[in-house]
């Protein structure tokens, strides 16, 4: 005999009336394999829920309640201890989330979280005068712990899939890289300088392997296979305040992408070697271990590896000299100044990128050079050096090709 509620309206297997007049349903979790019960306060609002955990059923979500409560922060503290970061990475992503997201609705559930929250977020952001570059490094982190709850059955769909637009954030700006004029004449002015022309190799490795910073600093001889005329890229460098001080602490790359064994030319073998003559005329001996790592390549008067700011100086005050002298002679010339654009040790990288992408370079042995992980960045790189004078040259090169 079917049992009725109160109201003599029959109920359903798993349903039943409460003491005060509620509803409750009890099921099995097929996915967790533990009992679930959903209450509600009439039959057919019981009954809409019922739906609600079929369907969840039907797709293999998880309805445990413990999943239902899962948090956007929980979701991604959870994630993080999903990956393989370098130390550095790791506390830089929880930074940025601890800044923007976690207060913002990190405590909202992720079975809760619709692409227009996701959205609004990112606008909001976006009003508030952060870079887009800033948006989508929160979407990096945002995106794949969603996934990961879509992975793992607790929700149907990422919130965050199609949530990015490049209409967020102040644009890019457009990333300095020296002309091959410019680096002629950059290179004219160390060369001949008595203050400056000391750090010509440093030069030399930076624009024909685009090292980051850190890798550039971090060099030490074991890492040079003068033989086989290879580069061994397997950590940086990297300076900060670690809490009780500043400091170095040697760091493994990014990504695996950053692990690699550079080839390099002729001009860098005998950059390194000037740079041993270097450092044995000015009596710079490495004087400092780091994390293992010892016998540094490009180093301060004091022995220790160069800092970034200290490589960054150097190119700021050579361009400055430069410019300052172009200023006087353009004067004198009655011509407008060339003057040469701020640049950083970043700068020379794409630099070195841009150059070896002109040079008509593979894109995927480019990416594998520059460690980029994902070869979109490297594929900007491309579309950089698409300027008019790129497309002239490129239509121009065709038209002799096919004798036109």
């Amino acid at each position: 005999m079917a049992r009725k509620d109160n109201k003599g309206r029959n109920l359903h297997t798993g349903e039943s009336q409460r003491s005060n007049g509620s509803y409750m349903f009890r099921y099995m979790d097929t996915r967790s394999g533990k009992r679930q019960t959903i209450y509600a306060g009439e039959l057919p609002e019981l009954r809409a829920k019922e739906k609600e955990v079929a369907k969840d059923l039907d797709d293999h979500i998880l309805t445990d309640g413990s999943a239902k409560k899962m948090t956007v922060n929980a979701l991604f503290d959870y994630y993080m201890e999903t990956k393989e970061l370098a130390e550095n990475t790791r506390s830089n992503y929880i930074k940025m989330w601890n800044n923007h997201v976690r207060d913002e609705f990190g405590n909202r559930k992720v079975v809760q979280l619709l692409p227009s929250h996701v959205k609004a977020f990112y606008a909001k952001l976006s009003r508030a005068g952060y870079s887009y570059s800033t948006i989508k490094l929160l979407h990096t982190l945002l995106y794949p712990a969603l996934e990961l709850a879509v992975d793992d059955d607790i929700i149907r769909k990422n919130p965050a899939k199609k949530a990015l637009s490049s209409d967020y954030g102040t644009p890019p700006e457009e990333k300095e890289i020296l002309t091959a004029d410019q680096q002629e004449k950059l290179f004219s002015l160390i060369c001949e300088s008595n203050v400056y022309n000391v750090y010509v190799p440093m030069f030399i490795v930076m624009l024909e392997t685009g090292l980051r910073c850190g890798e550039l600093i971090g060099l030490t001889w074991a890492d040079v296979d003068m033989e086989n005329r290879e580069l061994s890229i397997n950590h940086q460098l990297i300076y900060k305040d670690w809490g009780n001080g500043y400091g170095f602490r040697a760091s493994t790359p990014k990504t695996r992408a950053g692990i690699r064994t550079i080839p390099f030319t002729e001009s860098v073998y005998k950059a390194f070697l000037e740079q041993k003559k270097i450092n044995f005329m000015l009596g710079r001996r490495s004087t400092e271990e780091i994390d293992g790592y010892s016998d540094f390549i490009f180093l301060a008067k004091t022995g220790r590896p160069l800092m970034p700011s200290a490589v960054n100086n150097v190119i700021y005050n050579v361009v400055d000299k430069y410019n300052k002298e172009e200023v006087v002679k353009a004067k004198k010339e009655h011509r407008k100044a060339e003057l040469l654009p701020k640049i950083s040790a970043h700068n020379l990288r794409h630099t070195a990128c841009t150059n070896m992408a002109r040079q008509g370079m593979n894109i995927k042995v480019l990416q594998y050079l520059m460690g980029h992980a994902h070869s979109d960045v490297t594929m900007d790189v491309y579309n950089h050096i698409a300027g008019r004078q790129d497309v002239r040259e490129e239509v121009e090169r065709y038209a002799l090709a096919v004798g036109g």
